[in-house]
């Protein structure tokens, strides 16, 4: 049986089920459009026709249940389902509640790819620094202390204004971070001392060895099998280093055996850093490692390097380049030392 479905565009009150019906013009039989259908039957017969189409009997359930659900409006001869307006305000939330995704947010890489630039750049910056000031002042065991020494000021001013705020530390955590911070700075002051004796760029060419270092330790220590693949690829690098080292014309042992010293260091920082992963965030787990480690860097300073300094070390740097570019370049070796280490560690 055809029926027709009567659409149009006027103004007019259904009693009782508080909904409006607006037609723009009169209802008149010029303007009148009929769509045609065919009559399925009521909603308890197994379905109802909505502008056209279909609708299960279980999606009407569903819709009743909701606070938007449909109204039913007798037109005479049959039954039209009508959608309250307040459903479009639905649409308009979810559609404003999807707007408020920021930026960043929607594309997270960036911020990764901004700790790595930043993490590169930093350190570029330090170790251009850091081997202007061993030519006028070749003493790397203060300059290690004078590095963490100022990365620790940085700490604590941060901890004092709560930017972060300085998360507690037990007994457990303090014996677990020892071994982190012993390794850290070892590897940080034989650094130095490679970076005063040889050209920065051998030093980093010895120092690209540590991937070597960390795969034999997983391998040899941790026990964790490394395919072979992975040795494979590594043999360039232990290639192009070696006879990168036979023709650098800064070579010397005390340079090459720092820098080896080093890259062990690091990589059993490496093993202890994973025994002691605690829930504690990297800046506080940074600053944590930079204070014992300072401690450990002291000592050696004092011993190895002390009475040099009080004799001529600190009149020779201050005649050649001045009290205030002696301090400054101090300070900002450090501040940039740090920096790029904390950025290293919010990486990982």
């Amino acid at each position: 049986m055809e029926s027709k479905v009567l659409t149009g565009r006027t103004t007019s009150t259904i009693a009782g089920a508080g909904i409006q019906l607006r037609l723009r013009k009169p209802f008149t039989r010029e303007n009148v459009s009929f769509i045609s259908a065919k009559s399925i039957g009521n909603v308890s017969g197994g379905g109802n026709l909505i502008w056209g189409r279909q609708l299960r009997p279980s999606l009407l359930h569903e819709k009743s249940s909701s606070s938007l659900s449909m109204v039913k409006i007798s037109s005479g001869k049959r039954d039209i389902l009508v959608r309250p307006i307040a459903a479009s305000s639905e649409g308009s939330n979810s559609s404003a509640g999807e707007a408020k995704v920021g930026f960043l947010e929607k594309y997270p890489f960036l911020i990764t790819g901004f700790f790595f630039f930043m993490w590169y750049f930093l350190n570029v910056i330090f170790n251009i620094l850091n081997k202007k000031i061993y030519n006028y002042f070749p003493y790397p065991y203060f300059v290690s202390v004078i590095h963490l020494g100022v990365g620790v000021v940085y700490c604590l001013v941060s901890w004092a204004v709560g930017l972060p705020k300085r998360a507690p530390l037990d007994s457990n955590q303090l014996k677990a971070l020892i071994p982190v911070a012993v390794c850290h700075a070892l590897g940080h002051v034989t650094s130095n001392v490679s970076f005063a004796a040889v050209a920065v760029s051998f030093t980093h060419t010895i120092k690209s060895l540590e991937p070597f270092f960390n795969a034999s330790a997983s391998q040899f220590i941790l026990g964790q099998q490394i395919p072979l693949s992975l040795w494979l690829s590594l043999a360039p690098v232990v290639i192009g280093v070696s006879m990168a080292s036979l023709t650098e014309l800064s070579f010397n042992w005390l340079g090459f055996i720092s820098a080896m010293i080093s890259n062990i260091s690091f990589t059993y920082r490496s093993i202890y850093s994973k025994k002691a992963m605690t829930n504690m965030d990297s800046t506080n787990l940074y600053a944590y490692i930079s204070i014992i480690a300072l401690f450990v860097c002291i000592p050696p300073a004092i011993i190895l390097e002390g009475p040099k300094l009080i004799n001529h070390g600190f009149a020779d740097a201050i005649a050649k380049v001045g009290m205030t570019k002696f301090i400054s370049d101090l300070f900002w070796v450090g501040m940039f030392y740090h920096l790029y280490n904390q950025k290293n560690t919010q990486v990982l």
